[in-house]
């Protein structure tokens, strides 16, 4: 069974940093591209980041561009996103969620996700 598990979330000021990490189990996680993904209250859930497979193609929503960075290291399974310069709008559950062969921004096209992990941005 395909599990992925987000971690790495909680509470920080503005302009501050948090790393999310998006650990896979079950499956091995070379083959998938990870994409990462958050949902504010009241809001529609929203792709972020998405990396190849092999970790050489990334991209990135206007929203977040030159601000997060998206990682991976096969070895471990585990996809990252480091979040710089914080803003209290970036509140939100974020998720990580697998699928094949390309990368994509649509909730639709992904086939399994995390339970989300909760990032408050607050002063």
């Amino acid at each position: 069974q395909l599990q992925l598990v987000e971690s790495g979330g909680g509470l920080v000021q503005p302009g501050g940093s948090l790393r999310l990490s998006c650990a896979a189990s079950g499956f091995i996680l070379d083959y998938y591209v990870i994409g990462w993904f958050r949902q504010a209250p009241g809001k529609e859930r929203e792709g972020l980041s998405c990396i190849s497979s092999s970790g050489d193609s990334t991209n990135y929503a206007n929203s977040v561009k030159g601000r997060f960075t998206i990682s991976r290291d096969n070895a471990k399974n585990t996809v990252y996103l480091e979040m710089n310069s914080l803003k209290p709008e970036d509140t939100a559950v974020y998720y990580c969620a697998s699928r094949m062969p390309y990368c994509s921004h649509y909730v639709r096209e992904y086939d399994d996700w995390g339970q989300g992990t909760q990032v408050t941005v607050s002063s």
